[in-house]
């Protein structure tokens, strides 16, 4: 059953459409009196840009609302239509059409992730390879297959190592949460909108999703490739103009902070994808597991921990050699 963006209340439908397929009416929560979800009527463009600023109603429309049916009213009287809608509706939940949905939800979940999959393993790769650059063109039969053991490495080894940790984590978890709740409030009211339509696969949905404004920024990155350390210079100013007026002021506290931002001391790239990633990852769980941000810090750690171990593995064949797995391992772990 779809939820309301907002409040996450419980709803039937959506939006009811009229006569004509554009000509539609978004329905108003009971509870918080907002409109249930008003992505419905945004763009593609738009959800992504509210996916890559961390929005938590886009979550909710992806994860709950997404393939929802409308509530139709074509000429005849509403109570029949509405009656009509109603059964179809309780039927779609459960038989054959609810494992097609199922199904549907796994595969959209496979092509998602085979693309965001592809997109990081090119990153890695441009920043593995930035001293390579070939007469003709940079794609060779080397970089060729130095792109498909990255790619194959970032599937096997951290994609599905890191989703499968905070998997396994978040389903022990609730178990855990479930059992003492049992124990110590039995008659505690039931469990939220939130969690009686939670789905195992919510989860790399969510983390997939956040995934995202990670990769947007790293791919921003990949513009200013890294330099080789064989053609680096010594640089007398590395830091703005600006910032000699601290130094005229004998703050070098000030002065010695800014430094950290310099290129050579900085690893931007680090902080992004672990960083930002692991805050953006903890946000998506939140959505769907609605619990406080400590205990989602635990379960992404965990993943760290998986991803961290079979990527220690592999990493001297994804990187070719010893050099470049060391640089490959220092890349993927946190």
């Amino acid at each position: 059953m779809p939820i309301c963006t907002t409040c996450t209340h419980s709803i039937p439908y959506l939006y009811t459409v009229y006569e004509s397929e554009y000509n539609l009416r978004l329905e108003q929560c009971p509870s918080c009196h907002e409109f249930v979800d008003p992505y419905v009527e945004h763009d593609s463009l738009t959800i992504l840009l509210d996916l890559i600023l961390l929005k938590r109603g886009v979550y909710r429309h992806l994860l709950y609302n997404r393939g929802a049916e409308p509530r139709k009213l074509t000429g005849g009287s509403k109570k029949a239509d509405v009656r009509e809608t109603t059964g179809t509706k309780q039927t779609s939940d459960g038989g054959p059409n609810g494992f097609r949905k199922e199904m549907d939800r796994w595969l959209l979940l496979f092509q998602l992730g085979t693309a965001l999959i592809l997109v990081d393993a090119f990153i890695r790769s441009s920043y593995l390879n930035a001293d390579k650059v070939a007469e003709t063109t940079r794609w060779t039969k080397q970089t060729v297959l130095s792109f498909l053991r990255i790619f194959l490495g970032t599937a096997a080894a951290e994609t599905i190592a890191f989703h499968g940790g905070i998997t396994l984590t978040c389903y022990l978890f609730m178990k855990l949460m479930d059992l003492l709740q049992s124990r110590i409030r039995p008659r505690s009211p039931s469990k939220s909108s939130i969690r009686q339509e939670f789905r195992l696969s919510m989860i790399s949905f969510s983390l997939f999703y956040s995934s995202i404004t990670k990769l947007f920024l790293l791919f921003l990155l990949t513009i200013w490739l890294p330099t080789s350390t064989q053609s680096v210079h010594h640089v007398q100013n590395p830091l703005p103009e600006w910032t000699k007026h601290i130094s005229r002021n004998n703050s070098s506290f000030v002065a010695g902070a800014l430094e950290i931002l310099d290129d050579d001391k900085l690893d931007r790239e680090w902080i992004v994808r672990n960083v930002l990633g692991g805050m953006s990852a903890g946000f998506g769980l939140r959505v769907i597991l609605d619990i406080h941000p400590l205990f989602t810090t635990i379960i992404i750690v965990s993943g760290w921990v998986a991803k961290t171990a079979v990527a220690t593995l592999l990493s001297g064949w994804v990187g070719g050699n010893e050099r470049n797995g060391e640089a490959w391992l220092a890349y993927s772990i946190p």
